[in-house]
């Protein structure tokens, strides 16, 4: 999600003493049950982009203070999964998109949630996009250093990110969690923490991306692992 520039650059240019608002806890976590080897749903066949609209959270299951964005993303584009200034992959071809992107920017925290479905005609078309996608993740750079950037549109400081990607299977659905961790310059002490998940069954591809943002503190958002993990687990269980 995670992580689009201009919730940077908000949650970069708050007063000191922000602090971020947890997660309202969800009743619901990922389950681990049994699928077949070829990654097909027993006794169901291919998902529908009807299942996983349903199946994707909306803003009042996650807190009181979750909207959707006021600005559309870019349907043909994926979010980041590198990091820094890399370009955000497009969506691979072949796919219907399903998405719902979530944010909360209120005065006491910036999170972003950006859940997209890409729900293919067949199994093969999800396992090449699955492949696409672990092959850009595959070619991200561990650690990177981005200079302060300030135009119109736009104000983030300077900072460094680490990027790590973590293999995942969760009920079922099989690929990759990249974890990237961005810390400010000193003189605008804050950190930025994004998991984003991209994981296959079947015909789909769930490409899941959550973003924490805090000022005045070095280290990660408290909770942040767990949140994530939640979060995924139950769209991934509600689709079965």
């Amino acid at each position: 999600m995670f992580a689009t520039p201009r919730a940077a650059a908000r949650a970069a240019a708050r007063a000191a003493g922000i602090a971020v608002t947890a997660l309202c806890a969800l009743a619901v976590t990922a389950a681990c049950s049994d699928s077949g080897d070829d990654g097909e749903q027993p006794g169901r066949g291919l998902i529908t982009a009807t299942t996983m609209r349903g199946a994707l959270l909306q803003a009042s299951e996650v807190g009181p203070t979750w909207k959707a964005p006021e600005e559309s993303a870019d349907p043909n584009q994926l979010m980041s999964i590198c990091g820094g200034t890399t370009t955000p992959p497009t969506v691979p071809p072949g796919g219907q998109v399903v998405a719902a992107p979530l944010v909360d920017e209120g005065e006491k925290g910036a999170q972003t949630l950006e859940q997209i479905a890409l729900v293919y005609g067949n199994k093969s078309g999800a396992d090449a996009a699955l492949a696409g996608l672990r092959g850009v993740a595959d070619g991200c750079r561990k650690s990177l250093s981005v200079p302060a950037v300030k135009t119109s549109d736009r104000n983030e400081p300077a900072y460094t990110e680490t990027v790590e990607v973590q293999p995942l299977d969760e009920g079922g659905w099989t690929g990759f969690v990249v974890i990237r961790h961005k810390k400010y310059e000193a003189g605008h002490p804050g950190t930025a923490d994004t998991a984003v998940v991209v994981v296959q069954t079947s015909n789909v591809v769930l490409v899941d991306a959550y973003a924490l943002y805090q000022l005045d503190n070095a280290s990660t958002g408290p909770g942040f692992d767990q949140d994530w993990k939640k979060l995924v687990g139950t769209v991934v269980q509600r689709v079965g």
